[in-house]
């Protein structure tokens, strides 16, 4: 089952839909089979003697193992995501019952994966994220081609700075909004200049025919 797009916020992008490696499957595989057969062998060993009582603990057992473990391992790894998009990581899972888990990019600090020999062979391994809104790093398993998820996500996150920086992103909290553009200047009045050009003229400055002639001037404008 894919991821809902519904999810998604209008103008975020879908980059990666992980589900967890099939590595994560091995052990409730291997459980599975060994209850299987250690149920299969204790109703063979006392066959004609207490064959009823062996055989309802018997199957007890395997009921137990699968349902509170293998099945329960394999709903999680059918129903778990693990996405990338242009905005986020998110982890959800559940079937019933929803766990969901929300990192932005724009809060990562740090991220790491971790493999074993084995997890290297098969291409699986763990992703480990620091960010700054946890206290300590979050860590997820069984993810396919860790070292491929780990350069989208530092892809994504530049990406995701850049059209924060460029005003093309929504303005998180805190963030100043950009200067407004400078008004041009208002043109001087024609009180003001007639008042001005009486001030040179008491000061000398401008002759009576040139006061007259610059008053003669403004007032034509108008």
């Amino acid at each position: 089952m894919a991821f809902p797009k519904r999810l998604l916020v209008p103008g975020e992008e879908l980059v990666l839909d992980l589900r967890p490696h099939p590595v994560a499957l091995a052990m409730p595989v291997l459980a599975a089979i060994a209850s299987l057969a250690a149920g299969i062998y204790l109703m063979t060993a006392f066959s004609g003697k207490v064959d009823t009582v062996v055989t309802w603990i018997s199957l007890a057992g395997i009921a137990l193992v699968w349902v509170l473990y293998s099945v329960r391992r394999l709903v999680a790894w059918l129903t778990s995501h693990f996405v990338v998009t242009s905005d986020r990581i998110l982890h959800r899972s559940g079937w019933l019952a929803k766990q969901s888990l929300e990192i932005p990019l724009e809060q990562i600090n740090d991220i790491k994966f971790t493999q074993g020999v084995f997890e290297r062979m098969v291409k699986a391994g763990d992703i480990q994220i620091r960010s700054a809104s946890n206290d300590g790093p979050t860590t997820f398993e069984d993810v396919r081609n860790p070292e491929e998820v780990q350069k989208a996500i530092y892809h994504q996150s530049e990406l995701n700075n850049q059209r924060m920086y460029s005003g093309q992103g929504t303005p998180g909290p805190g963030a100043t909004s950009p200067p407004a553009p400078a008004r041009a200047p208002r043109a001087p009045s024609s009180t003001t200049e007639l008042e001005r050009l009486a001030d040179l003229r008491a000061k000398g400055v401008l002759t009576e025919e040139e006061f007259q002639a610059q008053k003669a001037k403004i007032l034509g404008q108008r």
